[in-house]
């Protein structure tokens, strides 16, 4: 028989749609004490399909990966046990500035998150996002998913 974990891990295929869906990411970096700074946060895909996230260049969360590059990120769903899913992406944060990486990201979140805006507006909004911002790419050394719904209702 096998195992529950085995039942309710999701395939590359269903990790991939599932972060394509439109959710919130919970972002875990390491503060300067050890503690845990944990924020929500919408993401985008960098052009070659990496997880990332714009974010403001003083933010704690920069800070902290320009001090300590490791991050967890947590993609979830569902509300009773049944039809929870999730995605938790293990590995480091690359912090950069440089707008030809930044701006596809900005681009993204937009299209992904502000559904009322116009597609010739897209760039401005972008733009405007990305003023005194930074991008994170989370580089994924380590997945970990779940679906309850493939238990079909069972505990």
């Amino acid at each position: 028989m096998a195992k529950r974990r085995d039942l309710i891990r999701m395939t590359d295929e269903e990790v991939d749609a599932f972060l394509h869906g439109r959710r919130v990411m919970n972002v875990a970096t390491h503060n300067h004490d050890g503690t845990i700074h944990l924020i929500a946060m919408w993401y985008g895909f960098t052009s070659d399909g990496r997880p990332a996230f714009e974010t403001f260049t003083k933010s704690q969360k920069v800070q902290n990966l320009q001090r300590d590059n490791r991050i967890t990120v947590l993609v979830e769903a569902g509300e009773a046990y049944e039809e929870l899913q999730g995605v938790e992406l293990v590995g480091t944060g690359e912090v950069t500035e440089d707008l030809d990486v930044l701006m596809p990201i900005a681009r993204n979140v937009v299209e992904r998150y502000i559904a009322d805006t116009k597609p010739e507006d897209i760039d401005a909004v972008a733009a405007m996002m990305a003023r005194n911002r930074s991008a994170i790419i989370v580089n994924v050394e380590r997945i970990v998913s779940w679906d309850h719904t493939k238990l079909g209702g069972t505990y």
